[in-house]
């Protein structure tokens, strides 16, 4: 086994025997890519303060994100088609996440369904849902979270229409798949992949497929998704998401001080500061660089989680110390099941682990609770600079 030391070493083990075609969807944001470039190097402009002659012993990272105890606040964040990074794929990153002691969000476009997940997992997991126009899907969605034990829904607001992806659509990528002469004889060239696929049943949206009005069968799907999801989508639609919803509910896709208000204002009980990776809005601010101007909006009120761009635990650590309460991390985990399935997922979140606590140590605190600005070096135009 190659020595594995960070998640750049995962992501290139994961390029090697991943198809092109799912590669490029983890890897990619739309446009240009600028938003997606700078969800990562932004981090670079904030500086670590190290101390010394201080005891390091008796370190944690043990916090709570929506009042669950977790070992480190990271979750994995929802990623479409976990599954075909690698043959049953959610499952995968669930257990590797719950032995961890981390939370995992399952994607509404996930390849294993909600019961799937629920069948090879022994503790709850969150559901991330998208604001679709159909409400007899939704409610059922939100019950069979429930009967699953699902202990948050995460609603994602910032997918009312996709932003242009090039290479997915270069690639041929869609719901289901358009197989070209060149994908398939990618595919055939990833082994490992191959035979992972053979031998599971689960190729398709497994919350869609069954479950959806008129997708009977992967033939009928690209139809349903083109239609499904609800560009007029507004506060109110929110609310009514919330009254189909009564437990723990995170609003992720706030990236603007004024929406991060409006998320309160419907009764959220947190927030996730993320651009969707950079693949939606492309030359959106970065989530790292949003944080601080939605902190001092609502960073007293309401739980404030931030995703997008993390691949580190240097990353979870600035974020923390800005005021976040928790992080997700979705190329990072992806990377790691990509490359080594399960086992891969484990060691992502190994090394961000251990990032975290030998950084948190230099910068002289032993417990991650009690981490704050004063760590951090911050360019005095960082997230000021706009006219």
């Amino acid at each position: 086994m190659p020595v594995i030391t960070c998640v750049e070493d995962l992501k290139r083990i994961y390029k090697r025997r991943t198809p092109r075609m799912f590669y490029d969807y983890a890897e990619s944001g739309s446009w240009t890519e600028q938003t997606f470039r700078e969800n990562t190097t932004d981090f670079q402009d904030i500086h670590l303060r190290q101390r010394v002659a201080i005891d390091m012993s008796g370190r944690t990272t043990k916090s709570q994100m929506i009042g669950q105890d977790v070992s480190m606040p990271v979750a994995l964040a929802p990623v479409g088609l976990t599954g075909m990074q690698c043959a049953d794929g959610e499952i995968k990153a669930a257990r590797a996440a719950e032995k961890f002691g981390v939370p995992y969000t399952l994607s509404t476009m996930s390849i294993c369904s909600i019961e799937d997940v629920a069948e090879h997992t022994s503790k709850p997991f969150w559901l991330q849902v998208y604001t679709l126009k159909d409400d007899d899907f939704m409610q059922r969605l939100f019950d069979r979270a429930k009967a699953a034990k699902c202990s948050a829904a995460v609603i994602t607001v910032d997918l009312q229409m996709l932003g242009q992806r090039h290479k997915d659509l270069k690639n041929g990528l869609s719901a289901p798949p358009k197989l070209t002469v060149k994908s398939v004889a990618d595919m055939m060239t990833k082994v490992q992949w191959g035979l992972g696929m053979l031998g599971t049943k689960r190729r398709f949206f497994g919350n869609i497929v069954g479950h959806a009005k008129g997708v009977a069968d992967p033939s009928s799907l690209g139809d349903w998704t083109a239609q499904a999801f609800d560009d007029s989508l507004d506060w109110d639609r929110i609310r009514e998401f919330r009254k189909m919803w009564d437990g723990p509910l995170i609003i992720k896709g706030i990236i603007d001080a004024r929406d991060a208000v409006e998320a309160l204002n419907v009764g959220a009980d947190a927030i996730v500061v993320s651009n969707h990776g950079g693949r939606q809005l492309d030359g959106a601010l970065s989530s790292i660089r949003a944080l601080p101007a939605i902190m001092d909006a609502v960073g007293d009120k309401i739980e404030v989680h931030l995703d997008s761009g993390i691949r580190s635990g240097q990353d979870v650590l600035k974020a923390l110390a800005m005021g976040a309460k928790g992080t997700y991390i979705g190329r990072a985990y992806v990377y790691g099941l990509g490359a080594m399935g399960e086992a891969g997922v484990t060691k992502a979140l190994e090394l961000i682990h251990k990032e975290l606590e030998v950084s948190m140590a230099f910068c002289g605190h032993t417990d991650i609770n009690t981490v704050d600005r004063d760590i951090l070096m911050i360019p005095r135009d960082f997230s000021d600079r706009w006219q």
